[in-house]
């Protein structure tokens, strides 16, 4: 009986020994999956599209576009959008303008385009920022207008408006604009050629 008892003993033994192996090897693998997650890098080029759509009317606020972010950000965040879509009614005719949240004149037209190539050809040209004079917003905007932009951080951004929509729905002014753009994060002034 007593050997019987040593062998049930040798292999409770065994069997421990290899569920903590098995244990250890489990976080050993467990760490490394964890450690491999691949962190994707903020893009610095895109198609995005803006509007004017204001949300919550009781603490309203909208959607911009962060260049940094690389995408839709808030205006109720911090750092808030670079770039806001406003529809200009003072006159008889609403005007689609992009405005700026840096309190800086931050916009700077680099022409109308007769058509798209012609706006894609000068956007894919523009390689680097050269501007003496700023503006305050792009107004009027339309499609295949090519514009710079300098962030509150003196970063840059050139941007190409592909299309825009500027009309009523439901009895209130609506503006939206898609555009393409490339932000250049060092804040050198140059951008990287097609």
């Amino acid at each position: 009986m007593k050997g019987l008892h040593l062998g049930a003993a040798f292999l409770i033994c065994i069997f421990a020994d290899i569920m903590k192996r098995t244990f250890y090897i489990s976080v050993l693998f467990v760490s490394l999956l964890m450690s491999c997650t691949k962190v994707e890098k903020t893009p610095t080029s895109g198609i995005s599209t803006i509007d004017n759509t204001i949300f919550n009317p009781l603490n309203p606020y909208v959607y911009g576009f962060s260049f940094s972010k690389a995408g839709l950000v808030s205006t109720k965040t911090n750092p808030g959008p670079d770039i806001l879509l406003f529809v200009n009614i003072d006159n008889s005719q609403h005007r689609l303008t992009l405005q700026v949240n840096n309190l800086k004149p931050s916009l700077f037209k680099v022409g109308d385009f007769a058509d798209e190539p012609a706006a894609i050809a000068a956007f894919n040209t523009l390689t680097t920022v050269s501007v003496t004079q700023w503006l305050d917003m792009a107004d009027p905007l339309s499609a295949n207008q090519v514009w710079l932009y300098k962030t509150g951080d003196d970063k840059y951004a050139k941007i190409r408006i592909v299309s825009t929509v500027n009309e009523i729905r439901q009895l209130i002014p609506y503006g939206e604009c898609t555009f393409q753009w490339v932000y250049q994060p060092d804040g050198s002034t140059t951008f990287p050629g097609k």
